[in-house]
């Protein structure tokens, strides 16, 4: 196992529900090699999680540690629950019984650390793209726009504990999932799926009172300029890129 340095180096990986993105980076955040992208597999039971991400960690340089975010409720490093990974062929395809008792309970981070041989962080990707984001000042919340909605709270930039927002209904029990994730934006189109993000924000806005709230995932540059001006100042659309830069920050919001 290499030495923690000072400056460490780190291997970031945001798993998602189509992709499993991963790259390394310097302890300022630089990439060190080019973003590395692979399908999700499915069907997926833990062991095959971490088998591939230890494929493309090793057509990665070598790192001191490593940041996992992947979707669900993540306490500790171990899996509460995962929405797409007990599913038989990925996002809105049948569960699998088996893959629910096999994820249920199960030590993700320690099963990664064994394997990777650093030390390991798992949590939430919607954490990890927050940490790359939040200034650290205030209330702010981090919305990921991807296959479902992600979401993380933070303040004066320390975590606060996970809320699966994704699983409460929005309107005629709809989840939020389901309500604004992928396969509405393929469905509806840009214009009439931006609305729909604009309704969930201003839902949120009362619950939440955030100082500041920022937009991320690969949907969110999708949400359209008219929607974003009334949305109002105090939310900001940042790049998906920061799923894998979060890795690095991510190990300092650890107490």
């Amino acid at each position: 196992m290499p030495s923690l340095s000072s400056h460490p180096f780190t291997l970031a990986v945001d798993c998602g529900g189509g992709g499993i993105k991963a790259s390394v980076l310097d302890a300022a955040g630089t990439l060190h090699a080019p973003a590395v992208r692979v399908p999700t597999p499915y069907p997926l039971p833990p062991s095959r999680l971490v088998d591939t991400i230890a494929q493309i960690a090793a057509g990665l340089p070598d790192a001191d540690r490593a940041t996992v975010g992947m979707p669900g409720m993540i306490r500790h490093g171990v899996v509460v629950a995962t929405p797409h990974y007990v599913t038989r062929s990925g996002p809105r395809t049948a569960v699998d019984p088996a893959l629910v008792t096999a994820w249920a309970g199960c030590d993700i981070r320690a099963a990664l650390q064994e394997r990777l041989g650093v030390p390991t962080l798992v949590l939430n990707d919607a954490e990890v793209h927050g940490a790359g984001v939040v200034s650290g000042t205030g209330v702010e919340l981090v919305l990921t726009l991807g296959t479902g909605l992600g979401s993380a709270l933070f303040d004066g930039g320390t975590l606060a504990p996970h809320l699966e927002l994704s699983h409460a209904p929005v309107r005629w029990g709809t989840t939020y999932d389901a309500y604004i994730g992928q396969v509405e934006r393929a469905r509806l189109g840009d214009g009439l799926w931006s609305r729909r993000v604009r309704r969930v924000v201003e839902g949120l806005r009362p619950v939440v009172h955030w100082d500041r709230l920022y937009l991320g995932g690969g949907n969110a540059r999708q949400v359209t300029p008219q929607v974003l001006e009334r949305l109002g100042d105090d939310v900001v659309v940042v790049p998906n890129q920061a799923g894998i830069v979060g890795g690095v920050r991510a190990w300092s919001l650890q107490t």
